[in-house]
């Protein structure tokens, strides 16, 4: 716990709004564009091989056990599939016969021009700000938009709860997408053909929104006062009712592993979930207690309350 003193001392200069800061000083920092061909490369060198540009359309399942995936370049065969489909997961599933409540958000973040240093805590202060070596800052907010999905009516009622609780930060829209999911929901064949249309989600993310928390952050942080943002991107991330994720292997159907519905902490939990998986895949069980992330607490009765926010 930092007192007002310690918090000025951390990042100078400031005028956040606060009487004080919780520091957590063994959270780490990473980039994503670094991390991620790091870890591919480890992978490869260790047997796995990676298809890319390569939709996958279903998950083939044979009396009651997988048996691979289809995808656009054919069959494979594999007695275990892990499901870490993201955003796409529910809807993947869906055709495999099961029910996995999930609502796209689409989160936006800016990178602003190189400013001189202020402070190297990522910082979490109403919006989010964190400076790179290069000077760079990276800003967002918690309000999200929800492109309004077939979806979203069908699960409104397990997501009452959390959309009452944070109905001030997310805003909902029409666009394309809702009679895209409309049409894939109704025909797996429309559903392979948007996969192929969507290879990578990449959403335009909300300029307004970025203007308003880079006006924030020079308000809070006058040092940033020349700051401009120069990039700006956006990705949906897979909610689920009560913000937590799914990490469980299944008995119906047999070889069937989900890592899904991270709600925004996917890239963070990224490497401990990747020694829970291989664990469920390998031993069938893993050495944390993964029952409050269980599938079936969706389909059990159990009462679904947001845990956190993203």
């Amino acid at each position: 716990m930092l007192e007002r003193k310690q918090l000025d001392a951390l990042i100078p200069g400031n005028r956040i709004d606060a009487i004080g800061a919780v520091l957590t000083e063994t959270d780490g920092q990473a980039e994503p564009r670094r991390v991620m061909p790091a870890l591919r490369r480890a992978a490869e060198g260790r047997g796995a091989i990676f298809m890319t540009g390569c939709a996958v359309f279903a998950i083939d399942v044979q009396a009651g056990a997988v048996s691979g995936v289809s995808t656009e370049r054919g069959k494979i065969v594999a007695p275990n599939v892990v499901c870490a489909a993201g955003a796409w997961s529910s809807r993947l599933l869906r055709f495999a016969g099961l029910q996995l409540p999930t609502v796209w958000l689409r989160g936006s973040v800016a990178r602003t021009s190189a400013v001189e240093p202020i402070s190297q805590a990522a910082t979490w202060a109403g919006f989010a700000f964190r400076q790179r070596r290069d000077g760079r800052m990276n800003i967002a907010t918690r309000s999200a938009d929800h492109d309004l999905m077939i979806d979203s009516i069908f699960d409104y009622q397990r997501f009452r709860a959390l959309f009452g609780e944070h109905r001030a930060d997310v805003r909902v829209h029409v666009r394309k997408l809702f009679f895209q999911t409309f049409q894939g929901r109704l025909s797996h064949d429309a559903f392979c053909r948007e996969l192929m249309a969507h290879r990578i989600l990449d959403p335009e993310p909300n300029h307004e929104l970025l203007r308003e928390v880079l006006a924030q952050l020079k308000r809070q942080l006058p040092a940033a006062a020349q700051a401009r943002i120069e990039r700006s991107w956006a990705g949906y991330i897979d909610m689920t009712p009560d913000l937590l994720p799914v990490l469980d292997r299944l008995d119906q159907p047999s070889g069937l592993v989900l890592a899904t519905g991270f709600s925004g902490h996917g890239f963070g939990l990224g490497p401990a979930v990747g020694k829970m998986v291989s664990e469920l895949v390998a031993d069938g069980k893993a050495t944390l207690d993964l029952h409050a992330l269980r599938f079936s607490r969706f389909i059990d009765g159990s009462v679904l309350r947001p845990n956190t926010v993203v």
